[in-house]
């Protein structure tokens, strides 16, 4: 009997909704954590997370029983269910609509693994708006700007 073999590895990168700086380090940790079981769950495997103040990066090898757009689904109700439950946060919390994801060979693992984890010092010299515009640049995917995140210059 045949089987179903893939390589499939996805950085997703998504934004809190109006890109505010909610995610705080005291539950970081445990909200990555959780994001990772999430995935788990579904048979996927996180090679790197991160989740910055106001967006998440996340690296995943996929599976082949889940497709790229349900596992995001699950990832962002999950989480948001999970963030508004705990009260990290006052008032209720939610992921943007949409998020970008781009797929690697498994030469790039750890080139893509060693980026999601150094967010934090990237972010002190790029803007989550012009890393995300490059991201779409590279992988040469045509978007309209009028449906991108939601920016603010001051953020």
């Amino acid at each position: 009997m045949a089987n179903t073999y893939t390589q499939l590895y996805i950085q997703y990168i998504f934004s809190v909704k109006g890109r505010e700086n909610l995610i705080k380090n005291y539950f970081k940790d445990e909200l990555e954590k959780m994001m990772c079981g999430i995935i788990s769950n579904h048979n996927c495997k996180t090679y790197a997370i991160y989740c910055n103040p106001d967006h998440t990066h996340v690296f995943v090898g996929m599976h082949p029983t889940i497709s790229p757009a349900k596992l995001m689904e699950q990832v962002k109700s999950g989480s948001s269910n999970w963030l508004n439950d705990k009260k990290y946060i006052p008032g209720k919390f939610s992921w943007q609509d949409g998020y970008g994801a781009f797929t690697y060979s498994k030469s790039h693992i750890d080139m893509v693994v060693k980026y999601v984890l150094n967010q934090k010092e990237h972010h002190k010299k790029q803007t989550f708006k012009v890393e995300y515009l490059s991201f779409l640049k590279k992988f040469e995917v045509d978007y309209n700007s009028k449906y991108l995140f939601e920016w603010y210059d001051n953020v």
